[in-house]
């Protein structure tokens, strides 16, 4: 199954690489979009869950590594939540 990395830039200016187990993420995220830090978060759920369902779908086991990913950019989100205009921006999406 081929993994993905996705490098985002938060609110603040910092850039993170983040990880998907499978390429499920990719209707999830583009590279060159900017979304509202809600939407991203949404699509960051919605991708990484997609992405852990399709290793337990193969595996027969949901993947760790998926939501520890989704645990941390939720946890880096936080401090953004709520601020008025607060967006998250992918610059890239890589296999």
């Amino acid at each position: 199954m081929p993994e993905v990395h996705f490098t985002i830039r938060w609110p603040d200016g910092g850039e993170e690489r983040c990880y998907s187990p499978s390429t499920a993420i990719k209707a999830f995220v583009e590279a060159g979009q900017t979304y509202p830090l809600d939407d991203f978060l949404a699509r960051a759920r919605a991708g990484l869950n997609a992405a852990s369902d399709r290793v337990a779908a193969k595996y027969g086991f949901a993947c760790t590594s998926a939501m520890a990913e989704l645990a941390h950019i939720e946890t880096r989100a936080k401090p953004f939540l709520g601020s008025e205009g607060a967006s998250v921006a992918c610059l890239a999406v890589e296999e």
